[in-house]
């Protein structure tokens, strides 16, 4: 079998950067986590599942890691055991025994790992120190970019990090959207269902839409749902739209954010005008208000709604933009 030289864990590729540099600053990693790791796959192959619903063989810090998660993989794919000898004999087929520190390595992991009981744990912890380095790296692409933007101005620079920083973000999302066991889903059921128990309340759990018959139907507006208003041309669709986010700032003082793809802020400010002051929109529009009118106009005005609704206009329906003001917004008003 070929080389026993054990691996230095000092020894690390560290991204090919300059010995000194990568000594005053290194990225964020933790060798232990990521032995506990590997070592607990070869104590327990039952818990590659949960295990790589959490890491890819990208997230270890060092190549030799990668190497061996790598075959781990392949090993499980074949249904061959994950044990010492055999992920050793794999290794050395593939020609990289030597390159991940020899069989004395694989056995050191085996050896320093008492159990895998908390191969879990140590598997976020891993991937929580990927994703930092993943934000380190976006920085210094974002920073060499404003250095050399190579024609592109600064919308298009906040563009494309806007668009790096997000990505890191999917990508960790989409680890965490793993298959839930019943137990799981169940439990937090039941907690739900007993605070709704606790918590009086007429029949709305979720955001008082205003309609009392809508309230029967759905309970309010509920958290995560998507809802589509939908009808033919003039039959009232915005005005009903707006009509909910009004009551859900009004009534409940719910910060409300309204994306406008096509209709201008002055528009939408208009009809909502109408809305709460009972003032005939076509006198809004056209200006012909009498004493009366502008009475109600400058009451409206003075409701609290003002600094709980939010409306943007923007051609671009890009998620990320939706959800950078989407954040934004929600977090100015728990400032405030």
């Amino acid at each position: 079998m070929a080389g026993n030289k054990p691996f230095n864990k000092q020894q690390t590729d560290a991204r090919d950067r300059d010995p000194q540099v990568a000594g005053i600053k290194v990225p964020p990693h933790s060798i232990e986590a990521e032995q506990s790791v590997l070592g607990g796959l070869m104590l327990d192959n039952e818990r590659w599942d949960d295990v790589a619903e959490r890491v890819v063989a990208e997230d270890f810090y060092t190549r030799p890691h990668r190497h061996i998660f790598t075959e781990m993989g392949r090993l499980q794919e074949s249904g061959s055991p994950i044990d010492l000898i055999t992920l050793a004999e794999s290794l050395e087929r593939q020609g990289q025994l030597d390159s991940v520190g020899g069989f004395a390595y694989l056995a050191e992991l085996s050896k320093n790992t008492p159990s895998a009981a908390n191969i879990s744990a140590y598997a976020d912890i891993v991937r929580e120190r990927a994703v930092v380095r993943d934000m380190i790296a976006v920085a210094h692409e974002i920073a060499d970019a404003g250095y050399d933007p190579q024609g592109r101005n600064s919308d298009e620079l906040l563009d494309l990090a806007e668009s790096r920083v997000f990505q890191i973000a999917e990508n960790r999302a989409n680890k965490d959207e793993g298959p839930k066991s019943i137990d799981q889903i169940l439990d937090a059921t039941v907690a739900r269902i007993e605070q709704l128990f606790q918590q009086p309340h007429d029949g709305v759990t979720g955001v008082d839409t205003g309609y009392q018959d809508l309230n029967k139907k759905t309970a309010g507006l509920q958290r995560s749902d998507l809802i589509i208003v939908a009808a033919r041309p003039s039959m009232g669709k915005t005005t009903f739209a707006m009509n909910l986010c009004e009551n859900a700032a009004m009534l409940q003082d719910k910060p409300v954010l309204i994306f406008s793809l096509e209709m201008p802020g002055e528009q939408i400010m208009m009809r909502m005008l109408a809305s709460l002051s009972r003032v005939d929109q076509t006198r809004i529009r056209t200006g012909q208000l009498d004493d009366e009118d502008w009475a109600r106009i400058s009451g409206t005005m003075a409701f609290s709604w003002r600094n709980a609704i939010c409306i943007l206009m923007t051609h671009r329906a890009l998620r990320r933009q939706k959800s950078v003001r989407a954040r934004g917004v929600f977090s100015a008003n728990m400032a405030g």
